[in-house]
């Protein structure tokens, strides 16, 4: 059965595909595939492999032999699922693969906005504990977390993962009611957030949540409170947080991902990058330990086996 894998390199180096080829599959690579490659690469496939390329009603009608698309992801957004559910064609993505390296990674982040260690190391850069006249230098205001409330806005394995580490570090956790959902008991995120010293996001971007943190809400929020975003970009309002960390109605602001990935057309929050601020971005990656992406070779081999078996 011939597979073929058609954006390798989105998984970054040192995976081991042995998983995928124990399979007994005649297995194609491609490190990447633009829009116009799709159809030619997929044509005599019966599996197609892909984490971000998308696959069109078109392009799954096209290919005659196709019979199980997995997806190297959680999200299957890029596959036309009414068209390959019409043609007969198994849709299958991983779930669950990344919750230690991502709850590590929100995290991380927590810390180093908690201790304002961008703005220290660059400090330290420039000579600031040369120039100390005490041994330590109180460069800039640190945040002590134990006895701080976390809220946290979703409440999947990986908001759970990450509330057991807040609580190791001796935090209270509050989890927000999910938004558009009317019968969720749990308070609400206009309730709980005057209360709120750290707000971490781990809900999927849909209608009700995007745009979720912004300028009518943020306001709400404890004077210096801390905001991460390791979900998807759009659900802050990343210009209004950019201006609430600039204000210093925000205390540290971190996101790992943006509306737009990669932002080739930029973003104002990598401008700001260059400002003394409390701000953190990196290129989500969260979910990229070598661990984490191993796991999704092995969970999508699971896939195969299942749909060959």
């Amino acid at each position: 059965m011939r597979a073929v894998i058609l954006d390798l390199d989105t998984m970054g180096e040192g995976i081991s595909l042995e998983p995928l080829k124990a399979c007994g599959i005649e297995l194609s690579q491609w490190p990447a595939t633009s829009p116009d490659q799709v159809k030619e690469r997929i044509a005599d496939a019966e599996i197609i492999i892909t984490n971000k390329v998308v696959i069109s009603a078109e392009a799954i009608n096209d290919a005659n032999k196709l019979s199980l698309i997995c997806v190297l992801a959680t999200g299957t957004n890029n596959i036309d699922m009414q068209a390959a559910e019409t043609a007969g064609v198994a849709v299958k993505n991983v779930t669950a693969y990344g919750t230690p390296s991502i709850s590590q990674h929100t995290f991380g982040l927590i810390i180093a906005l908690a201790n304002r260690l961008k703005q220290v190391d660059r400090d330290m850069t420039d000579g600031a504990w040369q120039r100390s006249t005490t041994i330590s230098a109180f460069l800039h205001p640190m945040t002590q977390l134990a006895g701080k409330q976390l809220t946290i806005v979703g409440s999947g394995e990986l908001g759970r993962a990450v509330a057991r580490l807040a609580e190791a570090f001796g935090m209270q956790v509050v989890f927000a009611a999910r938004p558009g959902n009317s019968n969720d008991s749990r308070p609400s995120l206009h309730e709980v957030l005057p209360n709120t010293d750290v707000l971490s996001l781990h809900c999927p971007l849909t209608e009700a949540t995007k745009g979720l943190i912004n300028a009518d809400n943020l306001p709400l929020l404890k004077p210096g409170a801390l905001l991460v975003n390791c979900a998807r970009g759009g659900v802050i309002n990343e210009v209004d947080a950019l201006e609430a960390l600039r204000s210093g109605q925000l205390g540290g602001l971190a996101v790992d991902v943006l509306p737009e990935e990669p932002p080739h057309g930029g973003h104002p929050l990598l401008d700001a990058l260059s400002e003394n601020l409390n701000l953190l971005v990196t290129p989500h990656i969260a979910w990229g330990t070598l661990e984490a992406r191993q796991r999704v070779i092995e969970l999508t081999a699971e896939n195969i086996n299942h749909h060959l078996n």
